[in-house]
Formats: structure tokens, C-alpha cells, sequence
């Protein structure tokens, strides 16, 4: 009788601790389905908190129309048919060109004088400073900013130094300064079609109309634009756009050639197709900028395809004229 009562005992806390389980199951599934079911609703709340912050284009702003090919280029990398990428441009007015690394290859020039000149005054603990330093933080940028970035806390003294790096790279592009493949058939391209042309460039005035002199180039251009000389250098547009007041040309007539992505952004800014080549700097850089399509140099088979197709356009053009 003593193991029965016992028995029956056993058999109520078995019971009990089992009911216990299945009710400490069953609140815990609650617990879990209770906590997904918040965290959808907060997912919810959340998402439809972004689409009702999301901002709208602000209708203040002047955005300024690109042309088609440099909208493609922007979107598919340099998978822009080059071909056919100037020929709304007809009939042609103008094409603009950098100078720096554009008509010649004077980047290795400007390395040269900045390396050698940084060196002797212990500039990054008496490292050379490599081309990928020199592409990032100076090739086509402004002397006033390269005066920035190399003596943040000397402003005066950065100044100082990219005048007398200027001397220098004078010096060597006197004995050194050669042209970019293709640069002189260009030019009689240029020349044969009666096109008005410019040079617009961040390089000092000094340095612009050398190089533009030892290339032979003096009486090819109807102006020479400096930035310094605006009161914006690229990449902002400004002296594109002066370069076309000066000329008397429309930007849908109009193209340019440069080399490095401020030049580029300042070109696709001003509302122009831009042909970016690719001296020195790399190829995807200057995609970021948004050119119409790039170039090795002038003797580039893509150039030579997209002006043929740009005359076989003009020729349309003075037919229904």
C-alpha cells in the first residue's frame, strides 16, 4: 500500500513537471511569435519612415543638360560608342584642349621637379614621393591647391614652393617637351575645317604659353584661358565657358580634350562632350569623371572613327542647308 501511495505520488510530480514544460513551451513560442511579429511591424514603420524622408530633387537648382554620349559614358563606362559620340555636334564650332599632359606628355616633367624638390626638404621623411602620389594629390589640380595639400599648416610657404617647382619644369620642358602622338594631324584637321580653338589650362600663364610655343603651337590658338586668371579653375567650368564667350561658340558645337578628371568634370560641367586621354592617369580615374569616351593619344583609331563620322554628319548637315 506504502509503494502504491507512493507510486501515485511519483506519478503527480511526473504530471506536474511535464504540465510545467509544455506551459514553459508554449509562453516561450508566444514570447517568439510576439517578437517576430514587432519586429516586422518596426521593419514596416522603418521602411516607410525612409520613403517618406527621401528627399526630392531640389527645383531650385539649375541642372545643366549633358549631352547623350556623356550621359552613356556615365552609365556604362567606357562602353560609349565612340563612333558616333560627337556627331550631334554638327556642325562643329569649336574644340578646346588642355594643355598639361593633353598636347604633350609633361606629366613625367612635373614629377620630376615636384620629387626632386620635395626630397631636399625632408618632405614625407625623406621618401620620394611615387607617380600614385602624384596622380592623387597633384596632376591637373590648381597651384593654389597643390600648395594646400603639400603644406596644409604653411599655406605662404606652399606658394612659395610651387613657383620655384614652376622655374624648374621650365628649365626641363626647354630641353625635354615633346608632343603627343597624332597632336600635328590633329591640328591640320583642325586647321582644314576653319574650327575656332582654345587652350584652357590650370597651369600659370607662364608655363601655358612655353609649352604651347615649344610645341609650336602659338598661332594655332585664338585664345589661351588660365585659371588662375578666372575666379574658378577646374574643375570648375568657368574656364570653359570663357574659353567659349571669348570664342563666340555654343557648347553644342563644341568639344574638348583633356587628361585628367578635373579637367573632365570641369569640361562635362560646362556642358560639353569630353575625349579623355589617357597620358598618365588610369583609365578607370577618368571614367569616374564622365568623359564621352577615352583615347590613348591622337593617332587613336577611336578618334579618327568618331571625326570621320562627324565630317560624314557635317556633309549631311550643308546638304539640307
Amino acid at each position: 500500500m506504502a509503494r502504491t501511495k507512493q507510486a501515485l505520488i511519483n506519478d503527480d510530480i511526473r504530471r506536474r513537471e511535464e504540465q510545467a514544460r509544455r506551459q514553459a513551451l508554449e509562453k516561450a513560442q508566444h514570447d517568439s511569435q510576439s517578437s517576430n511579429e514587432d519586429s516586422e511591424e518596426v521593419k514596416s514603420t522603418s521602411e516607410e519612415e525612409e520613403v517618406e524622408e527621401e528627399e526630392e530633387p531640389d527645383k531650385n537648382f539649375h541642372y545643366l543638360p549633358l549631352p547623350i554620349s556623356t550621359m552613356t559614358a556615365s552609365c556604362c563606362g567606357n562602353s560609349v560608342d565612340s563612333k558616333s559620340a560627337l556627331s550631334e555636334l554638327a556642325p562643329l564650332e569649336a574644340v578646346l584642349f588642355d594643355v598639361d599632359g593633353t598636347l604633350c606628355d609633361s606629366d613625367p616633367l612635373h614629377h620630376h621637379a615636384f620629387r626632386d624638390m620635395l626630397l631636399e626638404i625632408g618632405f614625407n621623411g625623406g621618401v620620394p614621393i611615387d607617380e600614385d602620389f602624384f596622380i592623387k594629390n597633384i596632376a591637373g589640380r590648381h597651384n593654389d591647391d597643390i600648395a594646400k595639400i603639400l603644406f596644409p599648416d604653411d599655406y605662404e610657404r606652399g606658394l612659395k614652393f610651387v613657383d620655384e617647382k614652376e622655374a624648374v619644369f621650365r628649365r626641363l620642358a626647354a630641353e625635354q617637351l615633346k608632343p603627343l602622338d597624332g597632336l600635328y594631324k590633329l591640328k591640320k584637321w583642325v586647321e582644314d575645317r576653319g574650327l575656332k580653338r582654345a587652350a584652357v589650362t590650370n597651369a600659370p600663364r607662364l608655363n601655358a604659353e612655353l609649352m604651347i610655343s615649344l610645341l609650336g603651337l602659338s598661332d594655332f590658338f585664338d585664345a589661351v584661358i588660365i585659371g588662375s586668371e578666372c575666379d574658378h579653375a577646374k574643375p570648375h567650368p568657368e574656364p570653359y565657358l570663357k574659353a567659349l564667350d571669348i570664342l563666340k561658340a555654343s557648347k553644342d558645337h563644341s568639344f574638348i580634350f583633356e587628361d585628367s578628371v578635373s579637367g573632365i568634370k570641369a569640361g562635362v560641367a560646362a556642358g560639353m562632350p569630353v575625349i579623355g586621354i589617357t597620358t598618365r592617369n588610369p583609365a578607370h580615374l577618368l571614367m569616374e569623371a564622365k568623359p564621352a569616351f577615352l583615347i590613348k593619344d591622337y593617332a587613336d583609331p577611336k578618334l579618327w572613327e568618331a571625326l570621320e563620322e562627324l565630317d560624314r554628319k557635317e556633309g549631311k548637315a550643308s546638304n539640307e542647308a
